[in-house]
């Protein structure tokens, strides 16, 4: 098996529990679909949050899902003049057959923006 980094991120509309907890289980979600992962082959996954998202950690989105047996951890993003507000960036670790030049990273919303390369 190889280890392959997945990385994507979503925009929350309001700083809401649920919004947060909403948002980031779309986004797994559409990660684990787009990449036909298995769970029990996640290693470990990190979420960071812009600091105008703090009502919920994006982490507990995973636990909801049934990610009990990886590390999660929680940070907040860089405040970054003109960065993009209300925004979850993820990064999942992953013990995989697949090349990690095959990884379909996945961003939605306003979050497109921070990668437009993989969106033409």
């Amino acid at each position: 098996m190889q280890l392959v980094s997945i990385r994507g991120a979503t925009t929350i509309e309001d700083n809401m529990q649920q919004k947060i907890i909403h948002g980031t289980k779309q986004l797994l979600l559409e990660m684990e679909r787009s990449n036909n992962l298995d769970r029990r082959n996640v290693v470990s996954i990190f979420f960071s949050a812009t600091k105008d998202l703090n009502t919920e950690y994006p982490a507990k989105a995973a636990r909801l899902l049934g990610y009990n047996q990886c590390g999660l951890m929680c940070f907040n993003e860089m405040d970054v003049i003109d960065g993009i507000d209300k925004c979850i960036r993820v990064m999942i670790l992953y013990n995989g057959v697949s090349e990690q030049k095959k990884v379909k990273h996945i961003y939605l919303g306003k979050a497109k923006t921070l990668r437009p390369d993989l969106n033409p």
